[in-house]
């Protein structure tokens, strides 16, 4: 069980700021349970935005206490999923031979389509936690999304290949197995047993992870860690929308 503890704060060390001040070991064993641990962590972070929300629904309005999860969400994950969104935005809006877009993912300089990605991801997810919100969705959806959101990071990882034989995903890869896939989605149950619509909401999540997994192995041949970065920030985005739909739905 040191190896699932160490593996649970490798995770949280990875996937957030959240302060972990003990020094944990690389190895296959710890590897393997931190990317078990993924949606773990996707549970804690949720879990953070939920309590924040439940203090403050009554005390803020809706459009600033939206805002305020939005700024906590980037703040918790020190927006490393946002810098891969940026950096696979720059080099699909480049229209550049493959070489070429290799190169431009690698390029710390923030290009124009970058930042419009990035504004368009931040306006969009603003608007449909305030309209979530509004619309008194469940609290639950505050637990789900960042953990679905992560346990399609790790499908990812064990699904899609590998463009390159180097880098983060490449490093993660070495030691996920199907097996891994299973275990990473029982922290989920419990939270399924108490979400509403949780059906559609993984069935959607899959079908994005099909879409995007096929469009980026016909882009760069591959996935990489910018590419799986920018699948969380995708799928969180695509869960609130088929969420705020169904909500919809299902009130109206």
């Amino acid at each position: 069980m040191r190896e699932a503890g160490y593996g649970l704060l490798l995770a949280v060390q990875f996937l957030s700021r959240l302060p972990v001040p003990v020094e944990c070991p690389w190895t296959a064993a710890t590897s393997r349970w931190a990317l078990r641990c993924y949606p773990l962590v996707g549970l804690l972070l949720g879990a953070i935005l939920a309590g924040v929300s439940l203090v403050l629904h009554e005390r803020v309005p809706t459009p600033l206490l939206a805002l305020v999860l939005l700024s906590l969400w980037v703040a918790l994950s020190g927006g490393l999923h946002l810098d891969g969104l940026m950096d696979v935005a720059d080099a699909l809006g480049s229209n550049a031979p493959l070489a070429r877009r290799w190169a431009i993912m690698k390029d710390p300089q923030v290009g124009s389509f970058a930042i419009l990605a990035l504004l368009f991801l931040l306006a969009w997810k603003a608007m449909l936690l305030w309209a979530l919100l509004e619309g008194g969705t469940h609290p639950a959806l505050l637990l789900a999304v960042p953990a679905l959101g992560r346990f399609g990071a790790v499908l990812l990882l064990g699904l899609a290949p590998c463009a390159r034989r180097e880098g983060l995903a490449w490093t993660w890869r070495q030691h996920l197995g199907h097996r891994d896939l299973l275990f990473s989605l029982v922290p989920l149950l419990l939270l399924f047993h108490w979400l509403p619509g949780w059906p559609w909401l993984l069935a959607a999540l899959l079908v994005f992870l099909l879409l995007y997994g096929l469009a980026m192995t016909r882009a760069f041949k591959g996935i990489n860690g910018d590419i799986v970065g920018a699948a969380i920030e995708g799928g969180e985005l695509w869960l609130l929308l088929i969420a705020w739909s169904w909500w919809s739905f299902a009130m109206g």
